[in-house]
């Protein structure tokens, strides 16, 4: 078992991985570890669409980068065109090529969605870190507005993505870069 401080720092963004799938099996371990997570509450808002062909997450890279691109050329200045080169590039995949994508999303009706998702999400990247596997959360792979293609995958209308995660064997685990130090505002005492 892996104690938790070293899950802390063995836990890092990946976008280089092996040609190797993950076995359906450990993805639902994983999903299911992620639901775990605390929730607002505990109403457990989560839902999940397993991606798992390259295939479909180069027609899901290329969908979203289509709607960035288009947002960045009727919003100049957005914080996105630091991303405009490489979305340009044919060959970018968002998802880095990773072996797996896991969407979570929720019901927009759902007042602490984000955070409740989110958690979900740390929790599916700690048990995936605890199983040797790498992950990393591509904002970018969310802007999935295509309605058809959509329900192709299974994400509800009324439903928004809000952590998309690849998830395979890595090639290697990056190095913890620097941290700050914690920004204590006030102690109240």
């Amino acid at each position: 078992m892996v104690e938790f401080f070293d899950l802390l720092v063995k836990r890092r963004s990946v976008r280089d991985f092996q040609e190797k799938g993950i076995p359906l099996e450990s993805i639902k371990e994983i999903i299911g570890d992620s639901c775990l997570a605390p929730s607002s509450g505990n109403g457990q808002p989560w839902k999940f669409v397993i991606v798992n062909s390259k295939e479909w997450m180069k027609r899901l890279s290329d969908e979203s980068k289509k709607n960035i691109l288009s947002s960045v050329e009727m919003n100049p200045g957005s914080p996105l065109e630091k991303y405009e080169a490489a979305l340009r590039n044919p060959d970018f995949n968002v998802f880095y090529n990773a072996p797996c994508l896991i969407y979570i999303g929720c019901s927009k009706d759902v007042r602490s969605a984000h955070v409740d998702c989110a958690l979900a999400a740390g929790y599916l990247m700690f048990s995936a870190a605890a199983k040797d596997l790498g992950t990393c959360w591509i904002a970018l792979g969310s802007e999935i507005k295509d309605l058809a293609l959509r329900r192709e995958i299974g994400m509800p209308e009324d439903y928004q993505i809000i952590a998309p995660i690849i998830l395979g064997y890595p090639k290697n685990i990056p190095t913890t870069p620097m941290r700050n130090e914690p920004n204590i505002l006030k102690l109240i005492t």
